[in-house]
This record gives C-alpha cells, structure tokens and sequence, in this order.
C-alpha cells in the first residue's frame, strides 16, 4: 500500500513537471512567433522605404540629410540579427521616419502626389500592423515572463534555462510619451 502511494505521488510530481516544462516551452515558442509576425512587418516596411525615400528625393533635393538618416536606418535595421538589435534598429528607422514626416510639411505639391499619398497610405497601414504586432508580441513576453517566475514553475524555469525576457519597449522618451499632442488648425 505504501509503495502504490508512493508511485502514485511521484507520477504526480513528474506529471507536474512535464505539464510545466512544455508549458513554458509553448509560451517561449509562442514568444518567438510573436517576433517573427513582427520581423514579417518590419520586412515590408523595409521594402517599401526606398520606394517613399525616392519619391521624396523628387521633391525635396535638398533635404538630403533626412533622407540620409532612413536610408541608413534602414540600412541597420536590414542587417540587424538578433530580436535586441532588431528592436533598436526598428526605434532607429521609427524615429528617422519620423524626421521625415516633419520635413515633408514643407512640400504641398509632394502631399499631392499620388504615388506619395498611396506610399504614404501602405506606411501608416504598415506601422499600425507594427503596432498590433508588437502590442501582442509583449502580451506573449508578460505571459512568459510571468510563468518564468512564479511559483512553482520558476523552479523548473530556473533548472532549464528559461529567464525573463525584454518586452518591445517605445522609441520616443517617457517624457514625449507623456505629453499630449498638440492640434492645430
């Protein structure tokens, strides 16, 4: 009788763990997927910048140091290779996008364009799939990271290698963040 005890409670304990260890091993995949629907994004947007850049570069000739700063964003972003320098380089190419957003308010005639405004409309498409992208890439990073550290599967976490991982964090300050925009008309 003792020993069935026994048996039973260790196939319990080794059912447990098993259950915990796939089960982070999904969250860890589910993670990796989360990036990947992001690098998919990031693909397009990256395809589609020389196509915005040189259609600026008609109008705007002389904002040549702007253009400079995507190309070469962009240019980083494509030769990034782990998901850390894939996440700075995507801030980099973000802000540089946005310098170039500024710039162009000084270009009506380009605002009229129609193959800008149709680059422009894919671009905005594009950074709010980034958005969703990455808003449920950090779902899945919290999701993980709360099952690497809670008890008891952070003993198994800790035994198997699985530590917290970085959530997709703003490129802007917490202080642009915060501020609220200002509309004009």
């Amino acid at each position: 009788m003792t020993i069935g005890i026994v048996v039973i409670v260790v196939v319990i304990i080794v059912v447990l763990f098993a259950s915990t260890y796939n089960r982070l091993v999904k969250l860890r995949n589910n993670r990796e997927n989360a990036f990947a629907n992001i690098d998919v994004q990031l693909k397009q947007r990256f395809d589609l910048v020389p196509q915005l850049v040189n259609t600026v570069k008609g109008y705007a000739g002389h904002e040549k140091d702007v253009l400079e700063k995507v190309t070469a964003a962009r240019a980083a972003a494509m030769g990034a290779t782990t998901v850390d320098e894939k996440v700075a380089a995507d801030k980099a190419l973000t802000g540089a996008l946005a310098g170039l957003r500024v710039s162009l308010e000084a270009y009506p005639e380009l605002k009229a364009n129609q193959n800008f405004l149709q680059l422009q409309t894919e671009l905005s498409d594009i950074e709010n799939k980034l958005s969703a992208a990455r808003r449920f890439f950090n779902s899945t990073t919290r999701e993980y990271n709360n099952a690497c550290e809670v008890f008891p599967s952070n003993i198994i976490a800790g035994m198997f290698g699985f530590r917290r991982a970085s959530m997709y964090e703003a490129s802007e300050g917490r202080e642009v963040l915060n501020k609220a925009p200002e509309v004009r008309f």
